[in-house]
């Protein structure tokens, strides 16, 4: 089901950063299974032109992976950072982005790094519980949020590049450094 809304959302955040309100934000919302996330993700990733910054703990969606490397591939600055666990992973398409010249990092948080964002072009924000996997598509209850506000892109774009300083290059084969 995609439901378009103008809402007002009050994002809480850890101590040390602000609370923000949101006036007048746009936001598309879609459940699955069978609720159109992927299509959500993959069509917002086409649509970018500048950039695209990347943070997830599961990522084995063939056609997401696709979709960020087709927009690498048209000039689009693609950045991610992932879990630790999709270095082992089999079925990660960590391999495939990294063959592609996209750079991957790993972070290296204690615990999980259980983030499912995109940030697009510094003005649309992906995120949910929604996992960038086949199986948050057709079989979990998942949920996943298009908000398109440039003043909490920001803040996730600020959190992207904190957990860059907590990530290594990725092992998968690829140019990874920190920029």
């Amino acid at each position: 089901m995609k439901l378009r809304a103008t809402l007002i959302l009050l994002a809480l955040l850890p101590a040390n950063a602000a609370d923000l309100v949101l006036h007048d934000a746009q936001v598309q919302v879609f459940f699955s299974p069978h609720g159109g996330c992927t299509e959500a993700v993959v069509s917002t990733i086409a649509g970018a032109r500048k950039t695209v910054l990347v943070q997830a703990y599961s990522f084995t969606s063939a056609p997401i992976a696709g979709a960020l490397v087709a927009a690498h591939t048209r000039g689009v600055d693609v950045r991610i950072i992932l879990d630790k666990s999709q270095e082992k992973d089999r079925r990660s398409d960590l391999a495939m982005v990294s063959a592609a010249g996209i750079p991957v990092w790993i972070d290296t948080v204690r615990g999980i790094a259980h983030s499912k964002v995109m940030v697009i072009d510094g003005g649309t924000v992906i995120t949910g519980s929604f996992n960038f996997t086949a199986a948050a598509e057709k079989s979990n209850a998942e949920n996943l949020l298009v908000i398109h506000d440039p003043g909490l892109a920001a803040l996730y774009i600020a959190n992207w590049q904190d957990r860059l300083t907590h990530s290594e290059p990725a092992t998968a084969n690829t140019p990874s450094e920190k920029p």
